[in-house]
């Protein structure tokens, strides 16, 4: 057996619009990018956290899946939050398109969203 440990450390994110989704991350989730370039950011989730964010800016989203599904195109990257509804009406004041509202599934809620380059994630919320 392979004692070899993998975990996830790094998602990266097309952004054709960088300027756009930059900031809308940083508008909703409070997330602060560190440049690597003029078409590179990356955000360390928290200090010494085992995982970051990046932004490519030559990459491109997929097509979005129908609204109002609970599946995405490729991986689905997912939040939590602590106030759903709260973080919904942030992520559409801030620019982003509600594509699934609030829905349950087992063990919580979630919905997904649409950001300013198009990648489709989804926010969550655990059943307490």
């Amino acid at each position: 057996m392979n004692e070899t440990t993998l975990e996830v450390t790094y998602v990266e994110l097309p952004a054709p619009n960088l300027g756009d989704t930059k900031q809308f991350y940083q508008r909703v989730f409070g997330w602060q990018w560190t440049d690597y370039g003029p078409t590179y950011v990356a955000y360390e989730v928290s200090a010494g956290a085992a995982i970051e964010v990046g932004l490519n800016g030559t990459a491109q989203a997929a097509p979005a899946h129908e609204p109002e599904s609970e599946n995405a195109i490729g991986p689905l990257v997912l939040l939590s939050s602590t106030n759903l509804e709260q973080t919904q009406d942030e992520v559409s004041a801030a620019g982003g398109e509600i594509v699934s509202a609030i829905y349950p599934y087992p063990g919580g809620r979630r919905f997904h969203f649409k950001d300013p380059s198009g990648n489709i994630l989804g926010v969550y919320q655990p059943d307490l």
